[in-house]
């Protein structure tokens, strides 16, 4: 990075050092040897110190017996002996005021046992000096021609273009290789991820202007509250993060309790972080590239419209599906641009969107540059032309070429701030020359259909997340979108025993949460003889159930009778349940419900709490139709959340039905998070279900809760 980068936090400065160093020093022989060609054939002007004790050259350098000897103190060195030995080096690297250290060593905590111990000593010896790996390849500074990196590599000087941090060495290399015409600034592998993170590392990078987009190659995050502020800050200064989430591990140690834990894993909490924060979420290596290159190209946009252009209606039918999947929009064109159209193309094609333009103008540069300039009119949120090369070895693409330069000469021509793009179908369609053409003039060369339109999709919920951001912060001040908190703080000091967590009843849960405002239906607690006398004095119809501090799941042992109309049916119901439990809650049976919810909390070791909504009651498992929300909470993230679920036309009057009191269901769902936060040192799992929606003005109705927690003091 510039050394004069703009400002960023203190633990950046060292990093930015090493990043972009001004001297380098390689210690180690054959693979420090590597590091420095790579640095010479990348054009380091810096200086090139390389350590090795017996050694008097290094590929032509002369060489220093050890750090000490060293003319100064190097902004970056690339430490590449065994790992002891690695521990010692960056001791001296500290004790010298180097900027940081590369460590290619493994066998530290990746192997177990005294490699976690040597691990901990290694960041011990950094100290306050930038520290990355151990277990790692390396980093690429492509920007200011940095390789320290042990191996060859197939990217070229660049003066800006995205920055690619993975924990892989080999996929780091591979993504050197790439052929898809990614303008590639920086690709940083951390390995162990020992010293600086991965949040510190994006921090750092965010500090460069000419780093136009970040992409994520992770296992895992070690810091979520970290990751979620780095995050925050990248949406606001308008640098997009891509992440490739790779592996996923299940809750640590959890009692499968309620429903809502089985419905929110980890993914699904990775998920509702990117999502948070406008983070695109890709699924493989090629996806990350696409996308990274369209926000290169284009950065976030301000919709989800788009028009598509091709000479096969195959092509255009592929568009079309595809579009749809990735949630894009292909409204009908306007008056204006389909008029033009149709008066260059004639009455033998549909205009139409997506747009099948037949041949009737292949190859003719005039006809093709009004007809792309019909399609640049629609003023959508990105212009699509599909088209794939021929191999330039067996076939003439010439008139391929006069299809480009109308396009480019269309989107030239166009209102300022189009976006534009050409897609080859195939990633080989896309000829080098063709996409340096296209990035020359602005447009993005993107290899692969559904890679496009899933890219297109990333850049525009980037773009709301800056605008759900700016436009809170405009109404409520900069902290209405905050960072996940960091859980690890809310500890207490109580003894293991007291930490133990424990099961509060339906009858307990349902009464906390009803002092936060949630509301629960009318009901009293009583034994087998004195539960049809509760019932007659609430009124039928009514439910009965069973009580018990141990029963998580009543419906599956018979634990809930529902809709009984006499107190003889009472007397039934509660015989019944005898080998169940020895007191019955009995309470209204609400009916006219037009929906029903689940509404949860769970704990996760690394994200703390996370609220779960989805379609409740008996089917929630089967029907998995549900979101999470990590804490905290705003109520527009909620009403959002609940239009996201499947079940939303209930909500809203399904075919003549009643529309269900969404405010209503907002406020409860806001006073459930509210007793979450409120408790958040303690509460394990809180999960209602279900949450009845009744039509607008009849509220909503908790009519089963239960409650997991540590707090002996709320039982």
């Amino acid at each position: 990075m510039p050394p004069d980068a703009a400002n960023g936090g203190a633990t950046a400065r060292p990093l930015r050092r090493l990043l972009s160093p001004r001297s380098i020093a390689v210690v180690g022989g054959k693979a420090a040897a590597e590091v420095v060609r790579q640095c010479k054939k990348l054009g380091f002007a810096g200086e090139i110190w390389p350590v090795h004790p017996t050694r008097a050259s290094m590929e032509g350098l002369p060489c220093f017996a050890d750090v000490a000897s060293l003319p100064g103190a190097p902004d970056a060195t690339f430490v590449a002996v065994p790992n002891k030995g690695t521990v010692d080096v960056v001791r001296e690297l500290a004790a010298r005021g180097a900027g940081g250290a590369i460590c290619y060593a493994s066998g530290f905590a990746e192997v177990g046992g005294e490699g976690i111990a040597l691990q901990a000593e290694l960041v011990r010896a950094a100290g306050a000096m930038a520290l990355v790996g151990p277990n790692c390849y390396g980093l690429l500074n492509y920007l200011d021609g940095v390789a320290l990196w042990p191996d060859q590599h197939g990217g070229t000087r660049v003066e800006r273009g995205v920055a690619i941090v993975t924990q892989s060495g080999n996929i780091g290399l591979n993504l050197t290789m790439q052929r898809r015409h990614l303008p590639l600034a920086c690709l940083i592998t951390v390995g162990n991820k020992a010293g600086d993170s991965i949040d510190t590392i994006i921090d750092a990078l965010l500090d460069d202007p000419r780093v136009s987009a970040i992409g994520l190659h992770i296992e895992g995050l070690d810091d979520i509250a970290a990751f979620s502020r780095v995050a925050l800050r990248a949406l606001e200064r308008g640098v997009p993060l891509v992440a490739l989430k790779a592996g996923s591990s299940e809750l640590g140690a959890r009692t499968t309790l309620s429903h809502t834990s089985s419905l929110a894993g980890p993914d699904t909490l990775y998920q509702a972080l990117f999502q948070r924060y406008g983070i695109a979420r890709v699924f493989d290596v090629g996806q990350l590239l696409e996308t990274c290159k369209f926000l290169h190209v284009h950065g976030g946009l301000a919709g989800r419209r788009i028009v598509s252009a091709s000479c096969s209606g195959g092509e255009a039918s592929l568009v079309a599906d595809l579009a749809q999947t990735h949630g894009l929009e292909m409204p009908a064109l306007p008056d204006a641009a389909r008029g033009r159209l149709h008066q260059v193309l004639g009455e033998k094609v549909h205009v139409t969107n997506p747009l099948d333009y037949h041949t009737y103008i292949w190859g003719d540069a005039a006809a093709s540059t009004e007809a792309f300039g019909g399609l640049m009119d629609c003023a959508f949120d990105a212009h699509m032309l599909v088209l794939d090369f021929p191999r330039a070895d067996r076939c003439d693409g010439s008139s391929w070429h006069t299809t480009l330069d109308a396009f480019i000469a269309a989107k030239d021509a166009a209102r300022a701030g189009t976006v534009a793009c050409v897609v080859s179908t195939l990633p080989e369609g896309m000829p080098d020359g063709v996409a340096t053409k296209l990035l020359a003039h602005g447009l993005a060369p993107m290899q692969g259909t559904s890679e496009c339109l899933a890219a297109i999709g990333h850049a525009a919920a980037f773009a709301q997340a800056q605008c759900v951001r700016d436009t809170n912060a405009a109404l409520h001040g900069p902290a209405d979108l905050p960072a996940v908190p960091d859980h690890t703080c809310q500890e207490t000091h109580a003894t293991p025993s007291a930490m133990a967590p424990h099961l509060l009843n339906e009858v307990r849960s349902k009464a906390l949460l009803a002092k936060w405002g949630v509301p629960v239906p009318r009901g009293a607690v009583g034994n087998a003889v004195q539960a049809p006398a509760l019932a007659q004095r609430i009124g039928f119809p009514v439910v009965v159930k069973a009580v018990s501090d141990t029963l998580a799941h009543k419906t599956e042992v018979g634990g809930v009778h529902l809709n009984l109309q006499s107190a003889l049916a009472v007397v039934d119901a509660v015989g019944s349940m005898a080998h169940v439990a020895n007191e019955f809650l009995v309470e209204s049976m609400e009916l006219g419900a037009v929906a029903e919810l689940i509404v949860g909390i769970q704990r996760d070791p690394q994200f703390g709490l996370a609220l779960t909504l989805g379609a409740g009651g008996v089917w929630v498992e089967l029907l998995k139709d549900s979101a999470t929300l990590l804490f905290p909470l705003r109520r527009s993230d909620v009403h959002t959340c609940l239009l996201s679920l499947r079940m939303r036309p209930l909500l809203e009057g399904f075919r003549g039905q009643p529309a269900g009191d969404i405010e209503a269901l907002v406020d409860a769902v806001m006073a459930i998070a509210a007793f979450g936060e409120a408790h958040a040192a303690t509460l394990q799992e809180l999960d209602v279900n279900p949450l009845l929606v009744f039509p607008q003005g009849r509220g909503v109705r908790a009519v089963d809760a239960v409650i997991r927690t540590t707090d002996r003091s709320l039982t």
